[in-house]
């Protein structure tokens, strides 16, 4: 298994520890399409969530955030709900702030000064 691969999985896996993001959510690791001819690898791995109502985005990436800070090498986590995707990755108060307020508020990441 491949170290991408293998960081996905312990990030779900995590996840699946944590009982308020378990609470409120299920979750499972999906291919999500194929390698291209020439490429070497596997197929891309994300973690495909579904949230119910009593979902908490701060639960959720306090959550990831505690997972990235047990990492060697703080692996980037790319966040997407519906139309926005937004990049974790250094952290810090502001940007964990950024990411709670872009998930509940559905703003786009690209918008908020990247």
């Amino acid at each position: 298994m491949e170290q991408g691969a293998g960081e996905l999985r312990s990030l779900h896996a995590w996840l699946r520890s944590d009982a308020a993001v378990r609470r409120s959510s299920t979750s499972e690791v999906k291919a999500d399409g194929h390698p291209q001819p020439g490429q070497m690898g596997s197929t891309l791995e994300v973690i495909k969530m579904v949230t119910e109502n009593g979902w908490s985005a701060a639960s959720f990436v306090m959550a990831v955030v505690a997972w990235k800070r047990t990492r060697p090498h703080s692996p980037q986590i790319t966040i997407t709900r519906d139309d926005t995707t937004i990049a974790l990755t250094n952290c810090s108060d502001d940007e964990v702030r950024r990411v709670i307020r872009v998930l509940d508020d559905g703003q786009s990441g690209e918008s908020q000064g990247e």
